[in-house]
């Protein structure tokens, strides 16, 4: 098949879910264009059978309007991708505005070549963005209009008809995914250099926004570090970090917090964790949750969202209410003590992970966009 995939290039959830889409889709022989601003940011280097398309972002000699109008630039240079790549289908992130710049491009093909329209909602965009006024009309149109619509989980699917009602879609659950071969439990000795000798290793990944309640990972933290010798790492970066790094200060933890800002791989430093928190107001579905189960890493997070269907509690990871920092404090530390619960919840994790491996759930993919393509 000829795919061309839109999503955010930003770190981001459902950028990273696409470009591995994208990657796991070359490497069984279809052929993949991006179409964004800027090259994704898990789009390492070269990789047969994938190709970028760069989307013009500043205009030329003629500064007509006060801010460029990214949304029909967009549109313009699917279609034009897609007439020169006979691509059969445009596969986009994100309601808006990819999965309207996506209709654009269809309506502006005008029965001149055949193309479809898939959307995979991720979170913010229905949740937040989509249900604000000024977007909630074109949101819910654009969702109708294409051709088939995905999400990331059932409680996804779920608020898609409860805020949209979208009568007339049928919202396909493919859950996210992990990549086994990169996400995987570490070697002896994956820690070393990460953390103090005789130090818990504690990490966190996330775009450090409101929604992902950073300031709650630090106060968990303190909580464990009263217990025992520890070493937080912060990985991402967000309008919430200075709020964070006040609140190590505040708290006294900062000598043992290290806030490393954006990484392309975690991977291994996932592998060297003793335990992953999230404790976000929502997540759609939890994709650094996965990934850190993956690697071996026990996730204490929120049961919010579509949390729930990534993380049995009690048997693979630790939920807890929204905003319960002393509870998932008490039970970070109780785990820890247990050398044997630990693992047995580690073990788990590995487990309940592959069930969310490319191997399982990409093909899921090609399987529906047969079905469309049909």
């Amino acid at each position: 098949m000829r795919i061309g995939i839109t999503c955010y290039p930003t770190y981001g959830g459902s950028g990273a879910v696409a470009t591995e889409l994208g990657l796991e889709l070359a490497r069984r022989g279809h052929q993949v264009h991006f179409i964004t601003y800027d090259s994704p940011f898990r789009l390492r280097g070269y990789a047969e059978r994938v190709f970028f398309h760069q989307v013009e972002t500043r205009m030329g000699r003629y500064p007509l309007f006060d801010h460029f109008p990214y949304t029909l630039a967009l549109a313009s240079k699917q279609h034009e991708v897609v007439l020169r790549e006979r691509l059969e289908l445009l596969h986009v992130h994100y309601a808006i505005p990819h999965a309207t710049t996506a209709y654009l491009a269809r309506e502006m093909l005008n029965g001149e070549w055949p193309l479809r329209v898939i959307t995979t909602l991720h979170g913010t965009d229905i949740t937040l963005v989509g249900q604000e006024s000024s977007f909630y009309g074109i949101t819910k149109f654009s969702i109708e209009q294409s051709d088939a619509v995905t999400a990331v989980s059932t409680y996804l699917r779920d608020e898609t008809y409860r805020a949209f009602g979208c009568g007339s879609c049928a919202i396909r659950v493919i859950p996210n995914f992990v990549n086994m071969q990169e996400y995987r439990p570490g070697e002896p000795g994956c820690r070393e250099r990460l953390a103090p000798p005789g130090h818990r290793l504690i990490t966190h990944v996330s775009n450090f926004r409101e929604v992902k309640r950073v300031k709650d990972v630090v106060r968990v933290f303190a909580r464990i570090q009263r217990a025992m010798p520890a070493t937080l790492i912060m990985i991402g970066d967000g309008p919430e970090r200075v709020d964070a790094e006040n609140e190590a200060r505040d708290l006294g933890v900062s000598a043992d917090v290290r806030f490393l800002g954006r990484l392309d791989s975690v991977a291994s430093l996932l592998q060297g964790s003793d335990l992953f928190i999230l404790p976000s107001q929502t997540e759609s579905f939890g994709l650094a949750a996965l990934e850190a189960m993956a690697c071996g890493a026990p996730v204490v997070a929120t049961r919010a969202g579509g949390l729930p269907e990534v993380i049995d509690d009690g048997l693979n990871g630790i939920l807890e209410p929204v905003g319960s920092v002393e509870a998932m404090g008490r039970r970070a530390v109780e785990l820890l003590r247990d050398p044997e619960r630990h693992a047995a919840i580690r073990a788990a994790a590995i487990e309940k992970a592959e069930q969310f491996s490319a191997d399982r759930i990409v093909p899921m993919y090609e399987a529906f966009y047969s079905e469309v393509l049909a």
